[in-house]
């Protein structure tokens, strides 16, 4: 969270994180390429090349894919989603080279454009035996250079949250479209099941995970709420909300999150104004309600970001009866002030 847009802000987490990834990077190349060569000593170096960078881009997909869900099923995995741009934008740039490294190497010799001929070479479009994979890896790549390119808060500031949220659900596309070309690069050239069979585990590990996190998600959604007068909903006994924590309901089309802190009670919208992120699994760091995602951070009593930042989210009225705690799911304005209930005792 920034006032102004700056290149890159590195704090010791992004810094530590990127390392890992690079020096993950290097580690998966060195094994590929070492089993490689021990076990195909015949292979060139540009199959090599290729290999290495598709295999490396596609598992990199996967492991992107799967931080999302494995973050809503457990909260240890939050610190991975922090910071999953800079692995998408890695992952891009592994995939481009792949990309760039493949059409030249293919398609560059001739006497025509190489992009050219990635699209004239083969027009067997009404075959799926001959289907041209190439082009759908071309398009996959635009898609991620589209997600790569926007990444920045820029981006997510003046496209909207919506549309650019939007945007970047366009990598399931780019996943299908990746699976269509190496399946088929696959099929029409290496035949190899090996590849085709770890296809298929990586998906059914992305569709499992995505599931579990929606099953989870849905029994939030549909759990049954007490109403009291005028409209208030019960949320939980008190001593069910950890200390400058939330307690997350989901009520109608409302997600309302009630944080406890400094012996008093208040609720704010669940939804962070940045990416979506859940604010009700963040918690209170200097006075302020901060997002697991990306620290996006709001005034409890509120819901506006600390000056000199203007985010907003919408506040709701909330009332303790008894030691247990009630949340009106009607949300006052973005921004509006309302007094927190004091807890005594």
């Amino acid at each position: 969270m920034s006032v102004g847009y700056k290149p890159v802000l590195w704090n010791r987490q992004k810094r530590m994180y990127d390392f890992v990834i690079l020096g993950a990077i290097l580690v998966y190349c060195v094994i590929f390429i070492g089993l490689n060569v021990v076990y195909h000593p015949e292979i060139a170096p540009s199959t090599l090349i290729i290999r290495t960078t598709a295999t490396l881009a596609v598992l990199m997909l996967h492991i992107i894919l799967c931080i999302g869900p494995l973050a809503r099923i457990d909260r240890r995995f939050l610190p991975l989603l922090y910071n999953r741009r800079h692995l998408g934008v890695s992952m891009f740039l592994v995939a481009a080279f792949h990309g760039i490294f493949s059409l030249f190497w293919f398609h560059g010799s001739g006497n025509v454009n190489p992009l050219f001929s990635l699209f004239t070479s083969n027009l067997q479009y009404h075959s799926f035996v001959d289907f041209p994979f190439q082009t759908l890896g071309f398009v996959a790549l635009l898609i991620l250079f589209m997600m790569a390119a926007s990444s920045h808060d820029f981006w997510l500031k003046n496209l909207d949250p919506k549309v650019w949220k939007t945007l970047h659900m366009l990598v399931y596309w780019a996943y299908a479209l990746v699976i269509m070309h190496v399946m088929l690069g696959a099929y029409q050239m290496e035949q190899s099941p090996v590849l085709s069979s770890m296809l298929g585990v990586g998906l059914m590990v992305i569709i499992t995970l995505h599931l579990v996190a929606g099953f989870k998600e849905g029994r939030k959604d549909h759990q049954r709420h007490q109403f009291i007068e005028n409209g208030f909903v019960k949320v939980a006994a008190l001593d069910e909300i950890p200390e400058n924590r939330a307690k997350i309901v989901h009520i109608g089309k409302e997600s309302i999150a009630v944080f406890k802190y400094d012996h008093k009670l208040s609720a704010i919208s669940n939804i962070c104004k940045h990416q979506n992120g859940p604010l009700g699994e963040g918690k209170i760091v200097d006075g302020c309600i901060t997002c697991p995602w990306h620290g996006y951070q709001y005034l409890p009593h509120n819901g506006s970001s600390p000056p000199p930042f203007t985010e907003k989210v919408a506040t709701y009225q909330v009332l303790l009866i008894d030691q247990v705690v009630y949340v009106d799911p009607k949300p006052f304005p973005e921004g509006t002030a309302v007094e927190p209930v004091m807890i005594y005792g």
